[in-house]
């Protein structure tokens, strides 16, 4: 039997939101769901306001904190509520009825209903999956992660023997998640070769403290992820970007680049190029490295993305591990939220380097995220979320080729960014600005530029709407715009 809490309704003598759970035959976190609509259609919770946080709301209705992330989620699916990083769970303006939400498996059609919070596509982040039984498996193995830490762990400074920052374990499943990539990985001495970070972008820092002074030139793409450039700029570094096209970085603009310039790394990611999409092909991934091998020039690979496609090539580091330092990131294949990243070094020599780097920068990687990623690899959860996000970004491409003209985007099926050109008549800051108004932030080209003259694209992130709907709505704003001169467009009656 519930708690007698579960019987009072609206707002509790604390003003925090309860749902009235009575006569609601069907499992608690679909009853909680279906008050929380009907709380907003009769008024009782307006638009904007705040919910509880999910563990108050489970304190006081006793049920389980995973019962209430469940109905969260529902919620969410259904159109009722937004979540914002940092800020908490609100109500949605305009909030999008539960009948009007379609099914996993259904064609998604238009909603004209807006969200109440801007769809923030700035951040490429990967879709959230919809699967409340994926969330229970999340808090089962966050639960297991804390209940295996030792405490031990956390009152004390990690030891840096051996340029090991983190324990044996990690650094296993390190080489297990990289070893799908990388089948030289798999074998028992190759966990010498890798270093845990807490996050991609601290692993970048360190790599560019262990190869450059400031003042020093590095070579990347003509249009690159925008968080190297910044690190780059910090360290007071010159930034050369190399010539693309649509496979990705041209190995004889490389050639040119490193006689001219003398680049002391080449950063670049191969696979699902950030901002582009572009994947390179095998024998351009041949080339590259064999002209970073005559050179002596290491390649900081990016693969945050490589496990996304099934069917991408292997990466750099397969075909030249002695000057390839492999960085993978878990923020875009499992969970944005896990700051965790795993570096395959060319030897066990390099990895120590790589992590007196890191020490000197950030000491090392916390414990409790560390824990949480190799627990969730052990335990198959990060592959369950990897295999979630990829068939959701599937369809949320499929939606974007049924709405969006072939000929603006480029994209990739098990990608969650595309890569879109803009007609003649629409200048990238125009677009920008006329999506702003309608709800929607997008990254212009200028963010990821390099050098020379930024093209008339922006990259649109379809993993930003929280569920398919505003996915839908915000695809078609964007056709619609397509459709149609600026000067149309910017009609206000």
């Amino acid at each position: 039997m519930q708690s007698d809490n579960l019987e009072n309704a609206g707002q509790s003598d604390t003003g925090i939101w309860q749902p009235d759970l009575t006569g609601r035959a069907k499992p608690v976190y679909l009853a909680i769901a279906d008050a929380l609509a009907d709380d907003i259609a009769s008024g009782r919770l307006s638009a904007g306001q705040r919910l509880p946080p999910q563990r108050v709301l489970a304190d006081r209705l006793g049920v389980d904190l995973t019962t209430v992330s469940r109905s969260y989620s529902e919620a969410r699916r259904r159109g009722l509520l937004d979540a914002r990083v940092g800020q908490g769970t609100f109500v949605r303006a305009q909030s999008v009825a539960a009948n009007d939400v379609p099914a996993q498996n259904a064609s998604p059609r238009r909603v004209a209903a807006a969200p109440a919070a801007i769809i923030d596509m700035t951040m490429n982040q990967p879709p959230l999956p919809d699967s409340p039984e994926l969330l229970d498996r999340v808090s089962r193995g966050l639960a297991q992660a804390m209940e295996r830490l030792d405490p031990q762990a956390l009152l004390r400074y990690q030891e840096a023997g051996a340029g090991l920052q983190t324990g044996e374990e990690d650094l296993a499943a390190g080489a297990r998640w990289l070893g799908r990539r990388l089948p030289d990985l798999r074998a028992g001495d190759a966990a010498g070769r890798i270093v845990v970070c807490p996050g991609t972008q601290s692993a970048l820092l360190a790599l560019l403290c262990m190869h450059t002074r400031p003042g020093d030139t590095v070579c990347t793409e003509e249009l690159t992820y925008p968080g190297f450039k910044a690190i780059a700029r910090q360290l007071g570094l010159r930034v050369v970007g190399v010539a693309m096209d649509g496979d990705g970085l041209d190995p004889d603009a490389l050639r040119a680049a490193v006689a001219a310039h003398a680049p002391k790394l080449l950063y670049c990611t191969p696979t699902l190029h950030n901002p582009t999409t572009a994947t390179l092909p095998a024998e351009r991934r041949a080339a590259i490295a064999a002209i970073a091998r005559s050179h002596n020039l290491p390649i900081v690979e990016d693969d945050i993305y490589g496990v996304l496609p099934q069917d991408a090539p292997p990466p750099i580091a397969a075909v030249a591990p002695d000057v390839t330092f492999h960085v993978v990131g878990l923020a875009k294949c499992v969970a944005p939220g896990l700051r965790i990243a795993y570096v395959a070094a060319p030897d066990a020599r390099q990895a120590a380097r790589l992590a007196a780097a890191q020490r000197a920068t950030i000491l090392g990687t916390p414990p409790i995220p560390a824990a949480v990623a190799t627990q969730w690899i052990a335990d198959g959860t990060a592959d369950a979320l990897l295999a979630a996000i990829r068939a959701e970004a599937s369809v949320r491409q499929r939606m974007a080729r049924e709405v969006l003209p072939h000929a603006s985007m480029a994209a990739h099926a098990e990608g969650f960014h595309l890569w879109l050109s803009l007609p003649p008549g629409w200048t990238r800051g125009e677009f920008a600005a006329h999506l702003r108004g309608h709800g929607i932030a997008a990254a212009v080209s200028d963010v990821f530029l390099t050098g020379g003259t930024a093209p008339e694209a922006l990259r649109i992130c379809l993993g930003a709407p929280v569920g398919r709907p505003d996915c839908r709505r915000m695809l078609e704003t964007l056709a619609d715009a397509l459709d149609q001169s600026p000067a149309l467009a910017g009609i206000v009656i």
